[in-house]
């Protein structure tokens, strides 16, 4: 049987900072529609979640009135439609169905909202993950295993027997982001349609080879010298940016211990980062395991079947 012959069985929400994401599922992981907008919490008031979920689905409710739904992002953070508290990893997606937390819309229907974590042993201060939770659990949490999740706030988790053990955040796409539109930088660059790989493999080894003491400060004035030197065309200066960044998170995650040359890792990402880290990991020794594509819908619909076994869900 085909499975995108087979009903849909609920609605999964990946709704984040910038973007709207809901995606129509059936019982077999399998993405039927997708809807996606600019509608991401830092755009909508507070009081209008509810209006903006009605409007963007009312298609899909028409016809499947009844379906659950399942939100996970940071809609669910201080900012977005609900706070929920977070769950203290080590944790499985047991402990995130049971502290899945529901609320009822106006239409009658109700919305399950999966929490984040928290990494308390983190230092100085409690780390924190909103969404990719249910990439990790998608991804499978039964081997041992680093597991990179690359994007604006990249995170790297530990996972293994059943439950994301650990975690750590690098804030290496926001930092490329800002530098590339509003620094020196951004004076220098003419961004290309498609990767330059040989200026980000230069890059990631620049950082690769770093001396100990040389760290991101002094490292990002090698994108001007390189271009005053002739080194660096001003086409190559973000790749070779975007490359230096991603090699020093790998740098920093090696000195904490997240990985040793020859260990596999997990990467769990859209396919142009997924292959951004891809290269980086194998500079570093790595053997790197791409996750599947919809990890996050997989995880968020073990975690909703889980919910609904134990009286938790929607």
């Amino acid at each position: 049987m085909n499975v995108s012959s087979q009903p849909p069985r609920c609605i999964v929400l990946d709704w984040g900072t910038t973007t709207f994401r809901a995606l129509l599922v059936n019982a077999k992981g399998a993405v039927l529609e997708r809807i996606e907008t600019p509608d991401g919490i830092q755009r909508v008031p507070k009081a209008e979640f509810e209006a903006v979920l009605t409007r963007n689905i009312a298609a899909w409710r028409a016809i499947y009135p009844a379906l659950p739904i399942y939100a996970a992002g940071m809609i669910t953070s201080r900012n977005g439609w609900i706070e929920t508290n977070y769950v203290e990893a080590p944790a499985g997606a047991e402990a995130l169905a049971d502290a899945l937390r529901k609320e009822k819309l106006a239409d009658g229907g109700i919305i399950g909202f999966i929490p984040g974590l928290t990494d308390k042993s983190a230092e100085p201060f409690p780390d924190v993950m909103r969404g990719e939770e249910t990439q990790l659990v998608g991804f499978g949490l039964d081997r041992e295993m680093t597991v990179v999740l690359p994007g604006t706030h990249s995170k790297w988790a530990r996972v293994g027997g059943g439950r994301i053990q650990r975690f750590h955040t690098f804030v290496t796409g926001e930092v490329f982001s800002v530098l590339s539109r509003h620094s020196f930088i951004a004076q220098l660059a003419k961004p290309q349609p498609t990767p330059n790989w040989g200026a980000f493999a230069s890059g990631v080894d620049a950082a690769r080879q770093r001396k100990q003491a040389a760290g991101l400060l002094s490292q990002l004035f090698s994108v001007r010298t390189g271009w005053l030197a002739g080194k660096l065309g001003a086409a190559e200066t973000s790749d070779y940016l975007s490359g230096l960044l991603v090699g020093i998170e790998f740098c920093e995650a090696r000195e904490m211990s997240w990985f040793e040359v020859g260990d596999r890792i997990g990467i769990v990402g859209g396919d142009q980062l997924a292959e951004v880290y891809r290269r980086a990991a194998i500079a570093f020794g790595l053997t790197p395991h791409l996750g599947p594509p919809d990890a996050a819908v997989r995880g968020s619909l073990a975690i909703a079947e889980i919910a609904e076994r134990t009286g938790h869900g929607v």
